[in-house]
């Protein structure tokens, strides 16, 4: 019995790490970082365009190229939601140098879910997220001839709460399963000793 979990354990462990670190060379790219460099950079910003907590946009026609927008929502954004159809997800990959992680999820609607959330780490401002008044761009890259088709529609959320980060969940959830188990065989086992 101990050898069935432990072997079931491992390769749980296996495949959460095998997909976590998946990231596929030839993927379109999407970097969001400050409007003109890295760090989200405040004042006046004449390309940016002002958004508030939702907000829609286009790919640009080429399939590449940086978009400029301005957080006008009133509060500093630790979350980015964008949603696009597309391009599926194991076909995305994403950076960010505001947002400690990037994540790309299919949703059950076939649309495709690029979550980007702040780890709270600060280092070199990486996972700092998007202060409110903060001036930020969206850039869509081609790797290798991999690029993003032109026109398609993006919308975006941004979220001043906290959101875990898809390693947290899984070690969440792992440590509710040990608990369970645990109770289950203490149970089992006072049944047997009675």
């Amino acid at each position: 019995m101990k050898i069935s979990r432990i072997c079931a354990f491992a390769l749980l462990a296996i495949v959460a790490s095998t997909l976590a670190f998946a990231d596929g060379i030839q993927d379109p790219k999407i970097i969001v970082k400050g409007a003109g460099g890295g760090n989200v950079a405040q004042g006046r910003c004449p390309q940016c365009v002002g958004v508030g907590f939702n907000f829609s946009f286009t790919v640009p026609e080429s399939g590449s190229g940086a978009l400029f927008f301005t957080n006008e929502s009133g509060k500093a954004w630790s979350s980015l939601k964008l949603i696009e159809t597309g391009v599926p997800a194991a076909d995305v990959s994403c950076h960010s140098s505001l947002f400690a992680s990037c994540t790309v999820t299919t949703l059950k609607n076939g649309s495709v879910q690029i979550l980007l959330t702040n780890g709270g780490n600060g280092h070199n401002n990486r996972g700092s997220g998007i202060a409110n008044g903060g001036n930020f761009q969206i850039d869509f890259a081609c790797v290798k001839g991999s690029c993003w088709p032109g026109g398609i529609q993006v919308t975006g959320h941004g979220s001043a709460g906290t959101i875990p980060e898809p390693a947290t969940l899984g070690l969440m959830v792992t440590g509710l399963g040990a608990i369970i188990s645990r109770r289950k065989i203490k149970a089992w086992k006072n049944r047997f000793n009675a």
